[in-house]
């Protein structure tokens, strides 16, 4: 005969007298390491146990990249119009609005100038909490305006790439800015005027078709998810096995896609010694 028995069925602790752990005090890797928010706020947003790069956007590479998180804006305001008036679950206009809402983004790309160890450097950080970081019409426009202040004052270009591909709601117009953002990188490239492409996760569709690949140097973050198709679609198309670790930056560095790549702590440092060798700068400390 058991020795207890409850004397009322269901929990009746109210939500309120749960004693849960505060949202977002605590972070668990996809390894399932437990790092403390400050602690990986103060490492860069690296998991320090494992390594693991956490997602962020371009605030906080902004505040990477730019000396004391000190930089102008460009085309701030820039927003998406709805020229095909496109409804799926939703209207565009009212999923626009949802996004700028939960992100506070006007768009999926934000674009600064700033100095980066001293020297100007043009930044373009791609955001995938905005509907995953899909490049539309914007993105491209914001990109290509980036490459047109770079060209102009000649500055060093950098696009930080984190996007699931082209945004369906704008079709052909999405597509379009494929083409638009690398004719602006080749003027660049005739310029003589660095463009440095960061490949972070995820980096697929179009963006990896067009500026994510065309930079004089292609570096990315450790473990990140770069390819043109997902992995699921390669294999459900080819119908074979892929190789481990099909399309993570470590595969591409490998087979000659990628230059290097540099844990995030390094970035700063990496990227500004590129840019001083190859404008034959002295190099900064």
């Amino acid at each position: 005969m058991s020795w207890f028995k409850r004397k009322t069925k269901g929990i009746t602790t109210t939500t309120n007298e749960k004693k849960d752990t505060p949202k977002g005090l605590w972070y668990k890797s996809p390894t399932g390491k437990i790092v403390d928010t400050e602690e990986l706020e103060q490492n860069f947003y690296v998991s320090p146990e494992d390594g693991y790069h956490v997602r962020i956007g371009s605030k906080e590479y902004f505040e990477i990249l730019f000396d004391e998180n000190t930089f102008k804006e460009l085309d701030a305001d820039l927003t998406s119009k709805d020229p095909l008036k496109f409804v799926d679950t939703k209207k565009y206009p009212d999923r626009l609005k949802a996004a700028q809402d939960k992100t506070q983004l006007k768009d999926a790309v934000r674009t600064a100038v700033g100095k980066s160890k001293g020297k100007e450097l043009v930044i373009a950080c791609m955001d995938f909490s905005f509907i995953g970081g899909s490049m539309g019409s914007v993105v491209g426009e914001k990109i290509a305006r980036a490459a047109n202040y770079s060209l102009k004052n000649k500055i060093p270009l950098m696009v930080i790439s984190k996007s699931g591909g082209a945004r369906m709601m704008e079709a052909a117009l999405s597509l379009m800015q494929m083409a638009k953002t690398s004719v602006k990188l080749a003027q660049l490239a005739d310029a003589s005027i660095p463009y440095i492409s960061l490949c972070t996760d995820p980096t697929t569709g179009g963006t990896t078709a067009s500026f994510a690949m065309l930079g004089d140097i292609n570096i990315s973050e450790p473990g990140a998810l770069i390819g043109f198709a997902g992995p699921r679609i390669v294999r459900d198309t080819t119908g074979k096995e892929l190789p481990e670790g099909f399309q993570t930056a470590e595969f591409l560095l490998e087979h000659g896609f990628l230059d290097f790549i540099t844990h995030r702590k390094d970035l700063k440092n990496r990227v500004n010694l590129y840019i001083d060798l190859i404008t034959n700068q002295p190099i900064r400390s």
